[in-house]
């Protein structure tokens, strides 16, 4: 498998600035194109670290969670990534190799590793390789339960997580979900949605959850909102709750994106989003 990650550099003064870049009130589209050095970010406390911020938490549009690229050079990495000790995360590791330690347990992640790490976890990483490697750092506050048990860190390769293939598509459309849909201790989902040439989404959902969508490999014709765009390797797609969605997967290989959604939690009554 290969995934797709920011390519970094500056296009030439002779490329043309015309992209399918755009905010809207409902989504946004951020593609692989616009991904350069210049809109680079840094965090303090990181060595031989950068990133790409894809969506962060903002008032009247997606609201539950921030996503980045983080690329980071041999040797660099952070013993304190997180100032927030209510964030949770979810990391998936595009290319290269990270060595990454929970609580004080360690391994050594690759390609389509993923790793979740509970809110309040102690954690470091570091690439300790002699190459450059990419990881997609999804960060969201918990939203406690008490009448729930506590969440556990977890680490599986994509490999081992079976596809599970909607109803009545043939195969075309499947999801491997990297977290127990009915394990309602949990108030995110992250999944690699997997559709063939030709498949589809073949209605226009429209649902509460938020969406970070980053494509990771194939083309596609994407609705969002009233308007179909075409998305390919690297694009990100951000939209708010209710935004219609639909997808017609086209090229000739498998339509692959990393999926956010917010899921398992009442509806909060307060406008702020707090709860009493």
């Amino acid at each position: 498998m290969t995934y797709a990650f920011p390519l970094g550099g500056l296009p030439s003064q002779s490329e043309n600035p015309e992209s399918t870049a755009v905010f809207t009130e409902a989504y946004a589209v951020i593609p692989a194109s616009v991904q350069r050095d210049i809109v680079t970010s840094f965090l303090p406390g990181w060595h031989g670290m950068r990133m790409w911020i894809l969506a962060r938490p903002m008032t009247g549009f997606a609201e539950t969670f921030a996503q980045y690229a983080v690329e980071l050079a041999p040797g660099g990495g952070t013993s304190n990534p997180e100032p927030d000790i209510e964030a949770q995360a979810v990391l998936f590791v595009a290319f290269g190799e990270v060595r990454l330690s929970i609580g004080g347990a360690r391994s050594t992640l690759k390609a389509g590793h993923l790793a979740y790490i509970p809110a309040g976890a102690h954690w470091e990483i570091w690439n300790t390789s002699d190459a450059p490697c990419g990881f997609h750092w999804i960060r969201k506050r918990y939203d406690y339960m008490q009448s729930l048990n506590p969440l556990e860190a977890f680490t599986v390769h994509e490999t081992e997580v079976p596809k599970s293939e909607m109803p009545e598509c043939d195969g075309v459309w499947a999801t491997q979900r990297f977290f127990d849909p009915f394990d309602l201790r949990y108030d995110f989902h992250v999944n690699i949605v997997n559709i063939l040439p030709g498949g589809r989404i073949p209605f226009a959902e429209t649902h509460v959850m938020e969406h970070g969508l980053y494509v990771l490999s194939g083309t596609a014709k994407y609705l969002l909102n009233k308007d179909w765009v075409e998305v390919g390797p690297g694009d990100f797609m951000w939209l708010r709750a209710f935004c219609p969605q639909a997808c017609i997967a086209t090229g000739d290989e498998p339509f692959r994106y990393l999926l956010y959604k917010d899921v398992n939690r009442h509806v909060s009554l307060d406008l702020a989003g707090h709860r009493r």
